[in-house]
């Protein structure tokens, strides 16, 4: 039997939740703020419509986090230079952190929340996984690189997001260096090699 496509008040009620969600998370001054009954009345949903849809508070981050996520993977996997296939190894691997970090700084307040949702570890989630596997990928085209998988995982440490707020909130680190810093960390990593 075919899979039945979602209706189109469906699809509706989901860009409206996952919109509400948005709005409220980058509102807050606490992801844990943010309730399940403040979204479905921000999205002008029932609650059961959020718990069908996405099945829990995590379900619903996650959901959030994906879609938002959605047009760096696209570029990663089709688009041009600096993040797309056809660029060098040494020039995309930092391209990557990068566009990894502006996405952690664009969404801060959504990243926090999905790493402080305490169901896992964040090693577990899905979107790790398909950051490290592409970042470990393009670390094995660097000639001479060894242990690709272990340094994709300690690159990857260094944007964690709770890293991430901890150096734009306490240390006061700009943007601008923060882009700076990581770019000059990956520079060190990979001549290493």
């Amino acid at each position: 039997m075919p899979e039945r496509k979602p209706r189109a008040d469906a699809l509706r009620n989901r860009e409206s939740v996952l919109t509400a969600a948005d709005r409220l998370f980058a509102a807050c001054a606490s992801p844990e703020d943010v309730t399940m009954a403040d979204i479905a009345a921000e999205a002008g949903v029932g609650k059961g419509t959020l718990f069908r849809g996405f099945g829990d508070r995590t379900g619903l981050i996650r959901a959030l986090y994906e879609s938002r996520l959605e047009p760096i993977r696209q570029a990663i996997a089709e688009g041009p230079r600096p993040l797309g296939p056809g660029t060098p190894p040494a020039e995309r691997v930092p391209a990557l952190l990068d566009a990894l970090l502006c996405f952690k700084l664009d969404h801060r307040h959504l990243s926090v929340a999905l790493e402080g949702t305490g169901s896992d570890s964040p090693y577990r989630a899905a979107h790790y996984d398909w950051w490290h596997g592409t970042l470990r990928d393009v670390l094995e085209q660097v000639p001479g690189f060894t242990d690709a998988g272990f340094v994709a995982h300690a690159l990857l440490a260094a944007v964690r997001a709770d890293l991430v707020d901890h150096l734009t909130d306490r240390q006061h680190m700009t943007r601008d260096r923060l882009r700076a810093d990581l770019a000059a960390f990956t520079a060190r990593v990979l001549g290493g090699s």
